[in-house]
């Protein structure tokens, strides 16, 4: 009497596993995608008030879109600036300042404000109002 063996292996692949795995890649994908922005182009920069100051911020750089400085509301030159805001925050524990720039001000009038902030560690706060 001869007997056969039934223990083959099974050719036969399943496939559910694999769907599952193609479903969470395409979660993933969706997921991602709508994240990466679509263009700078778009943005727009919100209003900025240069002729309201505040009386609660200890220091405010005003820029105007000539390019003129002001700090708390009296014109400095250019080169003076840094000496000018230095010696306005010497004596605050927490040195902060507000830049009020109006919305047709050149980047790098910001900019080289920003900088002095940066090289001096002081605290930086930039007023912008919503528009409706």
């Amino acid at each position: 009497m001869e007997l056969k063996r039934r223990n083959r292996v099974n050719a036969e692949f399943s496939m559910a596993s694999m769907t599952d795995i193609i479903f969470l890649l395409l979660i993933f994908f969706m997921i991602t995608s709508s994240a990466i922005s679509q263009s700078a182009i778009d943005v727009k920069l919100p209003k900025a008030d240069a002729t309201n100051v505040s009386a609660q911020d200890p220091s405010t750089v005003t820029i105007n879109p000539e390019g003129k400085y002001f700090v708390n509301d009296k014109e400095v030159p250019k080169e003076q600036l840094e000496n000018v805001l230095v010696n306005a925050l010497k004596d605050e524990a927490n040195p902060t300042f507000t830049i009020r720039a109006d919305e047709n001000t050149r980047h790098k009038d910001v900019v080289f404000v920003m900088g002095i902030a940066e090289i001096h560690k002081f605290n930086l706060a930039i007023a912008t109002i919503q528009e409706n």
